[in-house]
């Protein structure tokens, strides 16, 4: 399923020991903790892009204390996903909600970030997935209809590439911030629904949709935690410590077949 990543390839990479290798003799080296990494220079803007250490770290101590359970759950519900599927998170960050949903349920899983230090931390913890660093912005290096679901959680979104590697019968999970996550460092925010069922059309159809919310009782460690692993702007003064806010919109949508073209020869 894995494609080459070099720019004008694209053919299929297959594994012999610790390497990945296409018909053209481009390689890969399966890392010591067992990721592959097929980003190219050109699909970086930076040396270190995605994020950093630090920020993975903050974020795994947070998921340790069990906060974002009840949100996985919801997804969980509403993907309806099981061992049957193929499972792909685009922006997988450190594997978390992808490791938990392939340890529930079986499911074949293969995750996609562009941060080093999240896919590495992501391999450490969970090695019975794929776990890829790679630019899916840019390109998704999976075979066409690879994957039977398809998540994007708080993530950057392509929809193009997401409709190319999806079944035609699989499914698209999207998770994006409801207005009153992290509410009291931030603020409310605005209601992201119905921009992101519109930027998915007409590629995609909405299914369903869930709004997904807990609260978990910080101490100013979890707080500072918080604080390292998001980039949205927080309040003039945020609080230390105290009860925050965490939910999801969670978005199910169905991939929508292409419209067939007909050639000069059949519309006569």
């Amino acid at each position: 399923m894995l494609l080459c990543s070099v720019r004008g390839c694209g053919q299929p990479l297959a594994r012999t020991g610790g390497v990945y290798a296409c018909p053209k003799k481009h390689s890969f080296d399966v890392a010591r903790s067992g990721y592959l990494n097929l980003l190219q220079p050109q699909e970086r803007r930076s040396k270190n892009p995605g994020d950093s250490a630090e920020a993975v770290a903050a974020r795994r101590r947070l998921h340790d204390r069990g906060i974002a359970a009840p949100l996985f759950e919801a997804i969980r519900e509403l993907t309806g996903a099981t061992a049957a599927d193929q499972v792909l998170d685009a922006g997988c960050g450190d594997g978390y909600y992808l490791g938990s949903l392939a340890n529930a349920t079986g499911c074949l899983a293969h995750g996609i970030d562009i941060s080093i230090p999240a896919i590495d931390a992501a391999a450490r913890r969970y090695p019975a997935c794929e776990w890829i660093v790679a630019n899916a912005d840019r390109q998704i290096p999976y075979a066409d209809a690879t994957f039977s679901l398809v998540l994007s959680i708080t993530a950057r979104r392509n929809a193009p590439e997401f409709h190319r590697v999806l079944r035609p019968t699989g499914r698209l999970l999207v998770a994006i911030p409801a207005p009153e996550d992290l509410i009291e460092l931030r603020g409310a925010e605005r209601d992201r629904i119905e921009s992101t069922v519109e930027a998915f059309q007409p590629q995609f159809r909405l299914l369903s949709q869930v709004r997904a919310t807990t609260t978990a009782d910080l101490d100013a460690a979890s707080v500072q935690d918080i604080l390292h692993s998001i980039y949205r702007p927080l309040q003039p003064h945020p609080p230390a410590a105290g009860r925050i806010t965490f939910s999801l919109d969670l978005l199910l949508f169905q991939p929508v077949a292409a419209p067939r073209v007909q050639s000069p020869a059949t519309s006569r």
